[in-house]
């Protein structure tokens, strides 16, 4: 009767064999790879198209790419469902989606978040565990996988669609689990956005809503009888040695007594991961904690977040202001950010708030960019 919930799994270089060889308990060590196993059910977020070809598509940040035989360790892990709504899963463009697809199809492992169009792709998954009927429904943030009317890919959260696609879920199950992408990566805690999204989808139904792609564990929030996390962390996904990137959570959700979540840590151990030790997991998990308790505190979420965005708002600037990379690290490293403030006075900064924050602007601007990267 328990549920585990991994994050993002994608077989990197370093590790790349170890999945084609099938060696899960090397990937996990020996007593996760016991704990994952005595799951009753278990998922987690393929974070990339598994395809032996290439053809990335145009996009600005990295394009994923994992061998079609690491689908051998991908099976060995036994997920019972896969979810593929997230922000990379169209990188190697249509053809890799659906060879992913076709992989996952031929190895009988159930998946959900993607569709020949939005309509398809935002089907939910219900299956009856233990003597409950469980409800799972995937939806991502706007990046460049997301499906369209007339196009596959990602479903994209859409608070008019999204919402009702979770009350009829619950209609139909005694627990609905929300797998979210989104958020900001390396952002332990919600934006004000975030948590109202969340809270919302509680409205509409979902006990459990979980916020993956941040790559870090964040923090949770009780709210109305149900519980949201924002932020687990990684699955298996050997990127960096980001000190965001060495930790993370396996959910473990066990459907009898109530409904209750426990909180597995586990830490990376070179490209692979493994249970935390005693005082590894004692220390994540009081971090975890005393986060969870920050957000509770009035106008917390607000002033961390405004902190947030006065620390990053300069490389959004340096992006859009169309200098090369070269005078941008110059500006950042060398005149910290005094160029960039000498190119966007208080007149341009309102121009880029309005277009941005108007729904007509943002709906215009979004279309005309569209059309003129498609015709280049």
């Amino acid at each position: 009767m328990t549920i585990l919930i991994g994050g993002d799994l994608v077989p990197t270089s370093s590790n790349s064999e170890l999945f084609i060889n099938a060696e899960t308990e090397s990937l996990l060590g020996g007593k996760l790879h016991k704990i994952w196993n005595n799951g009753a059910f278990r998922i987690f977020n393929l974070e990339t198209p598994l395809d032996d070809h290439t053809n990335p598509i145009k996009k600005c940040g990295i394009n994923f790419h994992a061998s079609k035989k690491t689908i051998n360790g991908i099976r060995e892990l036994k997920p019972s469902l896969v979810t593929l709504s997230n922000n990379h899963i169209l990188d190697q463009g249509y053809g890799g989606l659906k060879s992913t697809i076709d992989l996952l199809s031929k190895n009988h492992i159930p998946y959900i978040g993607v569709g020949n169009n939005k309509n398809d792709a935002g089907k939910p998954f219900i299956s009856n565990i233990g003597d409950r009927k469980v409800g799972f429904y995937a939806c991502a943030e706007h990046e460049f996988s997301i499906a369209t009317n007339n196009s596959p890919g990602a479903n994209p959260f859409d608070p008019f669609d999204s919402l009702e696609h979770i009350e009829d879920l619950k209609k139909q199950c005694d627990y609905v689990i929300i797998l979210y992408h989104g958020g900001k990566e390396y952002y332990r805690y919600p934006s004000p956005y975030l948590q109202k999204v969340c809270r919302k989808m509680i409205d509409k139904g979902a006990d459990l809503v979980v916020c993956q792609h941040s790559h870090c564990i964040g923090c949770y929030e009780e709210y109305s009888g149900a519980s949201i996390i924002y932020g687990q962390g990684n699955f298996i996904f050997d990127d960096t040695e980001s000190d965001f990137l060495k930790t993370s959570l396996i959910l473990e959700i066990n459907l009898l007594n109530n409904y209750s979540i426990n909180y597995i840590p586990v830490i990376k151990n070179g490209n692979k991961i493994r249970l935390a030790e005693e005082d590894e997991r004692s220390k994540i998990l009081s971090e975890f904690q005393l986060r969870s308790e920050q957000i509770l505190k009035q106008g917390f979420i607000e002033e961390n977040y405004k902190l947030f965005a006065e620390k990053y708002l300069n490389n959004y600037l340096r992006s859009l202001s169309g200098l090369n990379k070269y005078v941008c690290l110059f500006d950042k490293y060398i005149f910290k950010g005094k160029l960039t403030n000498t190119l966007y006075k208080s007149k341009k900064l309102l121009a880029i708030q309005n277009y941005i924050e108007c729904e007509a602007h943002r709906e215009l601007l979004l279309e005309g960019v569209k059309n003129k990267i498609n015709q280049d």
